[in-house]
């Protein structure tokens, strides 16, 4: 699904660049507006299946306090994470190890960097753990879960 602002541009995607499926970040770009980029990612939420519970306004944050502790640096022109949940996959995953509660809700950062005025990151941790077999696997299947998302909303 395109939005109505030109996201028929070209998206950029890059997931799985040499070594990292060893990151602990995965990445995504995409060309377009924060707004247009951010709408798309909060449809590939949706159409997993998944509702968005909670927006975090880091950037902002960031802003406002970097004055108070002498920081002068503009790190984000926008910054946000989307936090969301699965029922499913988070019951498999806590059935496995109730310790993997540390893991949900589920978090996609988008933001856009001074100087780059039509590129948006989108960025998700990668949920590693060191719960056994039965919690790497469902930590494994949420990996796969969010891949999919951003892989969605970047095109």
């Amino acid at each position: 699904m395109k939005t109505s602002a030109g996201l028929g541009a070209v998206l950029i995607l890059w997931l799985m660049s040499a070594g990292a499926a060893d990151s602990l970040v995965v990445e995504a770009t995409a060309h377009g507006s924060f707004e247009d980029v951010k709408q798309m990612l909060r449809l590939a939420i949706e159409n997993h299946g998944l509702v968005v519970d909670h927006e975090s306004n880091v950037g902002d944050m960031l802003e406002r306090t970097g004055k108070d502790l002498g920081a002068t640096e503009r790190i984000y022109v926008r910054a946000q994470v989307l936090e969301f949940c699965s029922a499913a996959y988070s019951r498999r995953t806590m059935q496995a190890d109730p310790r993997l509660l540390a893991f949900c809700p589920y978090g996609i950062g988008i933001y856009q960097l001074p100087g780059e005025s039509d590129t948006v990151h989108l960025v998700y941790r990668r949920p590693w753990d060191g719960a056994g077999a039965a919690g790497a696997a469902a930590l494994r299947e949420v990996d796969r879960l969010l891949g999919a998302i951003l892989e969605e909303a970047a095109q």
